[in-house]
């Protein structure tokens, strides 16, 4: 489902001429802010909500709910006639996409111990899924000569969905969730069947079981509507820590450009259409490699330090992005009749996908991996409702200011994010909890310690 994410926020405004004939939003100001910022809205929205039906029916009912309801928001966007049911539909389809983060919950809690960081990681890549099959599409549609140039990328939104929906009775349900809700014969037969090879006295399968029982012994599920559990101790408040940094620092660190990357390419001399669409598949496709290689190492490598270079490293390469759109300026000028550098342009270019690649690499997996490991199992539906709201706020937070920012203060807005992931780097190494090559279980007792980054980097 985070594919479906991918498709609809590439798809608003993907072709200029049809679309703006019909909605006359402009390429940046507060309509476009509102287009893609209402689809945060409905995503804050739908994280409580995602929570509860987690909590009361399982991860398999939160993700069938999802999915509904981002068939319903791609329908009602595809038939708009005005900007209010475009709207509307971008609404609906924010709330069903809040469902998607009971996916990397499904995941981490069904993978084996040492495939977890992979299988939650590798899951997050599917956004580009989405993203590289809607750069493709948008730029083949552009040239169809009719309102379908914009209608077919927004319909296509559905098609993984209605996947979903069908594939879903084929899945199991979490044996960590079955465990939370006393059906414990059933977590055990998931176990044994998926984990043990059939063999119910596997080491891996009696230690699991073993691990589990004991964690859950000492904890209870809690009424859908308190969220007092998430803060209520030393322990719970270190695991929020963590979850609201990658909620906060996974959507502020300069990914919010990429709604706008058309705006960025014009501001480097890329000012057709197609080429526009190309280049932003070319980014797509490189921010892909960026983030599957992560992924494929996060079991491996140890996540705390990724966290504190890679943000140091994206914050030298915008603040270069922004040192060469500046030269591109003064070549170019003001009323824009100057001589553009071809060298310096693509260097800029460059310079931009190299960040995208990096950005890629340390966000796009851990985001749907630090969140859940962080978040014990009766945490989990509550503390991603929490991360899906703290997420989306600074998505729309991208969504306005990204639209005000590039519209009026052009390449300078991009200075935001150079201190920024700056200060990423620095809050990563004072808070970051290591969490690489531990169970979910013996998480728990890091985090019981005075000072869970340091006693994470010595746990044994």
């Amino acid at each position: 489902m985070t594919a479906l994410i991918a498709v609809s926020s590439y798809s608003a405004p993907p072709v200029p001429r049809w679309y703006q004939d019909r909605f006359h939003t402009g390429d940046t100001g507060s309509k476009v802010g509102g287009i893609f910022g209402t689809f945060n809205a409905g995503c804050m929205i739908g994280g409580p909500c995602n929570s509860y039906v987690m909590d009361k029916w399982g991860r398999r009912w939160a993700q069938v709910t999802g999915a509904v309801a981002i068939v319903v928001g791609a329908i009602l966007t595809t038939t708009s006639h005005g900007l209010a049911q475009l709207i509307v539909g971008r609404f609906v389809l924010g709330f069903g996409s809040a469902f998607a983060q009971s996916a990397p919950a499904y995941a981490m809690e069904v993978a084996r111990p040492q495939w977890r960081g992979r299988c939650a990681a590798i899951y997050n890549c599917g956004w580009y899924a989405g993203a590289i099959p809607a750069a493709a599409i948008t730029f083949g549609t552009s040239y169809i000569k009719s309102h379908l140039s914009w209608q077919l990328p927004l319909i296509f939104q559905c098609v993984t969905s209605v996947l979903i929906c069908v594939l879903i009775p084929f899945v199991p349900e979490s044996p960590r969730y079955l465990m939370a809700v006393g059906r414990e014969d059933e977590a055990e037969a998931f176990l044994v069947r998926y984990h043990g090879g059939g063999d119910p006295h596997s080491p891996i399968v009696q230690l699991q079981i073993d691990e589990m029982k004991q964690s859950f012994a000492l904890q209870k599920m809690e009424r859908w509507w308190d969220y007092r559990t998430l803060f209520k101790d030393h322990a719970a408040r270190w695991r929020m820590v963590q979850v609201i940094m990658m909620g906060i620092f996974g959507q502020f660190s300069g990914n919010g450009l990429a709604y706008y990357i058309t705006v960025i390419f014009k501001q480097i001399g890329v000012t057709t259409v197609p080429a526009q669409l190309g280049y932003n598949i070319l980014y797509s496709c490189m921010c892909a490699i960026g983030a599957l290689t992560g992924a494929l190492l996060t079991d491996t490598m140890p996540r705390r330090r990724v966290l504190v270079i890679g943000p140091a490293v994206m914050s030298a390469l915008l603040a270069i992005f922004v040192g060469l759109n500046s030269m591109i300026n003064k070549q170019v000028g003001p009323d824009g009749t100057g001589h553009l550098d071809p060298p310096l342009a693509r260097g800029a270019l460059a310079i931009y996908i190299l960040f995208g690649i990096f950005i890629s690499f340390v966000y796009t997996p851990l985001q749907s991996v630090l969140p859940v490991e962080a978040l014990s199992t009766q945490m989990r539906g509550k503390g991603l409702a929490v991360y899906t709201f703290t997420m989306m706020s600074m998505g729309l937070i991208n969504m306005f200011a990204g639209a005000q920012g590039l519209g009026k203060i052009g390449y300078k807005y991009i200075i935001i994010f150079v201190v920024f992931d700056a200060f990423e780097s620095v809050a990563w190494y004072f808070f970051g909890v290591e969490s690489c090559g531990r169970t979910l279980e013996e998480l728990d007792e890091i985090y019981h310690q005075a000072y869970p980054p340091g006693a994470s980097k010595h746990f044994d």
